[in-house]
């Protein structure tokens, strides 16, 4: 992979707890600064911004941050305007909501506001997406797909995303809804990206140096095609099934890391390295 993650990422699988123990909003929270975090919410993805926006400020609020911004940016008209662009730089958490992740591509995608997250991303500014906003963070997002079937040439749709993740492919809410089978279409198609699917209330937290560490109640999977060695992907029809030959495959619960240079899993070895 290589120096292809340059900041902080907290990538979610959806349904993230909000009631309960919160364990991933709590990270969230205490990597953005705990009290002293500035914290932006990105409304992009739903088109119930109020109500979606209103039940983060709820949630984050219980936990302790003061500073929350609520920012609904519904056109490409809204993220080239400068006071939104300011909001992002002030941020020491950009937090992305579920919804479609095609609507915050297509709006946010060569504006101002997303130049400026990417500038704070890579000043180190913690951005954290759920659910839509976790399949945005790659370079390129599973626009739609089907759950619960086999893989099929015809079922996946994909677009370019945000770019924060490059070279892997993230889909969520991936054991809940049977998605295995598209993602695994994914890296057939693009052999050389992982395909990272994170389950609900799960999260991976991505760092600088190209390893992430798993966070919550359930687990994350990761497909590896650079180790195929045969696929009818290229010739298949749109309704054949996939033919796919010796894909690495991992599943990894909290606990656990990986590596995303070497591509290997390793158990965190004590609690002071865990989520450090």
């Amino acid at each position: 992979m290589g120096d292809k993650v340059r900041g902080n990422l907290i990538i979610i699988g959806g349904a993230e707890d909000k009631k309960n123990e919160c364990s991933i909003l709590k990270k969230v929270v205490e990597i953005a600064g705990g009290e002293n975090a500035r914290l932006v919410v990105l409304t992009t993805a739903t088109q119930l911004p109020q109500e979606v926006g209103q039940q983060y400020r709820e949630v984050f609020t219980r936990l302790g941050v003061k500073d929350i911004a609520i920012l609904n940016i519904d056109s490409r008209d809204d993220a080239n305007q400068s006071q939104n662009t300011e909001i992002i730089r002030n941020a020491t958490t950009i937090f992305f909501t579920g919804g479609d992740q095609l609507r915050i591509s297509s709006i946010l995608g060569g504006t101002l506001v997303n130049q400026a997250l990417h500038d704070a991303y890579r000043k180190g500014v913690l951005i954290v997406g759920t659910s839509a906003g976790a399949s945005v963070m790659s370079s390129t997002m599973i626009v739609e797909g089907s759950n619960n079937e086999a893989a099929r040439k015809c079922t996946l749709k994909m677009a370019p995303g945000l770019g924060l993740l490059e070279e892997a492919i993230i889909d969520q809410h991936f054991d809940q809804r049977g998605r295995i089978g598209r993602l695994l279409c994914g890296i057939a198609q693009n052999p050389y990206m992982l395909g990272i699917g994170i389950d609900e209330d799960t999260a991976i937290r991505v760092y600088p140096e190209d390893y992430f560490e798993v966070i919550g109640t359930n687990a994350v999977t990761i497909l590896d095609g650079r180790t195929i060695k045969s696929s009818n992907v290229s010739e298949s029809s749109p309704d054949e099934l996939l033919a796919l030959s010796n894909v690495t495959l991992h599943v990894i619960p909290q606990g656990y890391k990986f590596d995303m240079r070497s591509r290997v899993v390793s158990k965190v070895q004590n609690k002071e390295d865990f989520h450090k």
